[in-house]
């Protein structure tokens, strides 16, 4: 198929998962359209059913070698489009606002790719991942007998990135993206009379001391060794009833941190602080948490394949100085095997990430599929080795 085909069909394949978007864990129909898409590619091996509607494709060169990884998302997010394309989407508060439509496009592209010239040696599979918004998609692949089948020696993913030049390739070494969880703590005391407060426990003094306490835990930099950050995303406490003192309160939070060891003791401040103003004013309390994210780690050598990648598909290539501060699920999967993550530019004037008006930008998506089909040149091609930079 020649590059103009191939991209008419990608890009409709795109505008068809963007108009049909799914929630996290009921993505049955999009895994559908996905395996329909690339069954014509042939692939020696497809699973089914990954740790919830996770697929994976497999290409086998018929030599042994290694086994290399890429992994992109099926779900969309719990958002109203403000699109009025043809293509936006058919589902009220549900969209594609995060391009993973782009990144499955981008994937099925080197699925495309392989079938018409196979690694030389080794095997490539392409993972189409469940579950990614919510962080539990990864935890719940890893978790599911098939891996112990397509586990790779190399896992790759890329997410396209607003603001870069579209086309331009953004990692880094190390760290690359924030871990990050949602903290949901309840404080429950006894409602009284409002003219007789003093014969309740409200924890109006406790949530207040709590908010004041967060808000300085950032700045103790001596307990940390790199960036951390606590946001405040919801408070509550009793109801609104003129008559009655509160005696429940809750509070939610953001933690966020680049390196794995500072989310632990960013977390362990945070919960004393809680049992501290809890005792002080005779509250019970609660402690839970939600959407929980490692931090994303690039391993030296996966590393080592981005830049020169990059070069070889003539495409612009930037260090980041940085990690990015959101939150990607991928990070569970180093502990498994070599990882690496790449951004690709989306372009300048793109809306951002989870915007109402964002759309991923089908002339990137041939790009993305490039790169990745470079990269298996360089791990799988044997007149190639990886060099650590």
């Amino acid at each position: 198929m020649n590059t103009e085909g191939l991209q008419e069909k990608l890009t409709a394949f795109r505008h068809d998962l963007h108009q049909h978007p799914e929630l996290s864990g009921q993505e049955k129909r999009t895994a559908s359209r996905v395996q329909a898409f690339l069954q014509p590619t042939f692939p020696d091996k497809i699973y089914t059913h990954i740790g919830g509607h996770g697929l994976a494709f497999a290409y086998h060169s018929g030599q042994p070698g290694p086994v290399v990884m890429f992994r992109c998302e099926l779900d969309a997010l719990p958002i109203q489009e403000s699109n009025s394309f043809d293509y936006a989407s058919s589902t009220a508060c549900v969209s594609h606002l995060c391009g993973h439509d782009g990144h499955m496009a981008i994937l099925a592209g080197l699925g495309y790719l392989l079938a018409e010239e196979k690694p030389e040696r080794g095997k490539v599979i392409l993972l189409f991942q469940p579950a990614e918004e919510t962080g539990q998609g990864a935890l719940q692949v890893l978790q599911d007998p098939v891996w112990t089948h397509i586990q790779p020696d190399y896992l790759f993913a890329l997410h396209n990135i607003p603001g870069l030049p579209r086309h331009q390739i953004c990692s880094k070494s190390g760290v690359f993206a924030a871990a990050s969880k949602g903290m949901v703590v309840k404080l429950t005391g006894a409602t009284a009379h409002a003219a007789h407060p003093e014969q309740g426990k409200s924890p109006a003094m406790a949530l207040a001391a709590i908010l004041q306490a967060w808000e300085q835990l950032p700045s103790q930099t001596a307990h940390f060794q790199d960036f951390v950050r606590l946001t405040v995303v919801h408070a509550l406490l009793g109801e609104i009833a003129f008559g009655v003192t509160p005696g429940y309160a809750e509070l939610r939070a953001t933690l966020r941190s680049f390196e794995n060891k500072d989310m632990a003791t960013l977390t362990q401040l945070a919960e004393t602080v809680v049992r501290q103003q809890a005792a002080r004013y005779g509250l019970t309390f609660d402690i839970s948490y939600t959407e929980e994210f490692t931090a994303v780690v690039n391993n030296p050598e996966a590393y080592a394949c981005l830049s020169s990648a990059a070069q070889a598909c003539g495409l612009a290539y930037q260090a980041m100085e940085q990690p990015f501060r959101w939150s990607e699920d991928f990070g569970y999967f180093s502990a498994h095997t070599q990882t690496a993550f790449f951004g690709l530019g989306a372009g300048q004037k793109q809306p951002a990430l989870h915007h109402a008006s964002y759309d991923f930008p089908d002339e990137v998506i041939l790009t993305g599929s490039r790169m990745c089909r470079e990269i298996v040149k360089k791990i799988l091609d044997d007149s190639y080795q990886i060099k650590i930079q």
